[in-house]
């Protein structure tokens, strides 16, 4: 036994030093995983990132010479009496379309984390209209709305039959159904998987304290959805700067400039009214505020390393 201590004591050293080997190992080899991934975010985000940023200070009209024209750019679009109400028209739609999205996928997704087998087709059908394009799905609801040859006029139902693109406010509305009916499965989907991460006891629990499904939702699943609702806010949020595509094929801003977000304001100016300089700086205000907006949600979730789920 007493010469059996000394060599127990010194192989102490050594499995610590192997752990820390393996540590070192383990982290070298998560570096090589990450490094395509980071080489890609550089490739396709910050260089272009970069470029944008750099012609915002430049006048160039898509085609011809490329100029340096300082400021120039940024005084335009600063000055511009229609970026004001842009932005005002952009966060209506973020705020509106999160309202909408956000109690009817949480309430959709807790309904679809039920393990019975009509729960599983219906996920499936919620997700097509993920499925679709959003120029093809404002092209099909543009038909439909139309108020003499749209589904109004074929029904003869006059609640239909009204000019839904027509009217500044019927448009933002006819805006905000679209993106909530082709987003809300998403995001439904992210908080199926975020209830069926809560454990059964705590449900079990609730129930032998008499707590009712309603209660046990107050309870229990918000709650403990705490983060998934931070990470599919965020996801609303910004991705709600970037709606161009189905904005521009359904209402192309209008009417007037009812609906002429952002993303789309940004476009008309590069792209139908070539300056290119002064589109490049909106689409860095885009950036920022994404950034901005992002940062803001991330710390209303406070720390993000703890866990709400019992146990973990």
């Amino acid at each position: 036994m007493t010469a059996l201590a000394p060599a127990a004591l010194q192989s102490a050293p050594a499995s610590s030093a192997s752990a820390g080997g393996g540590s070192g190992i383990r982290e070298r080899s998560l570096t090589w995983m990450a490094l395509p991934a980071l080489l890609m975010f550089v490739a396709f985000g910050v260089i272009p990132l970069i470029g944008v940023l750099v012609l915002s200070f430049t006048t160039w009209d898509g085609i011809g010479e490329i100029r340096p024209s300082g400021l120039t750019s940024w005084k335009a679009v600063l000055t511009d009496p229609g970026l004001p109400h842009a932005l005002w028209v952009t966060f209506l739609v973020m705020a509106l379309t999160w309202i909408v999205q956000t109690p009817m996928s949480i309430l959709l997704g807790a309904f679809l984390a039920g393990q019975q087998r009509y729960r599983e087709l219906l996920a499936v059908l919620y997700f097509i209209p993920l499925l679709l394009s959003s120029a093809a799905l404002a092209i099909t609801y543009k038909a439909l709305l139309d108020p003499n040859f749209g589904l109004g006029a074929g029904l003869h139902l006059p609640f239909l039959a009204q000019d839904w693109l027509g009217r500044p406010y019927l448009a933002v509305g006819v805006v905000i159904f679209v993106v909530s009916w082709q987003f809300i499965p998403f995001h439904a989907l992210i908080y199926q998987g975020g209830v069926r991460q809560i454990p059964v006891t705590m449900y079990e629990a609730a129930l032998i304290d008499g707590a009712g499904r309603v209660r046990q939702f107050f309870s229990i699943t918000l709650p403990q959805l705490k983060y998934t609702i931070i990470t599919s806010s965020t996801l609303m949020v910004v991705g709600s700067l970037t709606f161009f595509d189905l904005i521009f094929v359904l209402t192309a801003g209008g009417p007037g400039d009812a609906t002429r977000v952002l993303a789309l304001s940004m476009y008309i100016t590069g792209f139908q009214a070539n300056l290119m300089g002064p589109a490049s700086a909106i689409a860095c205000i885009l950036v920022l505020v994404g950034l901005a907006l992002a940062l803001l949600l991330r710390r209303l979730g406070g720390d993000a390393t703890s866990s709400q789920l019992e146990g973990a």
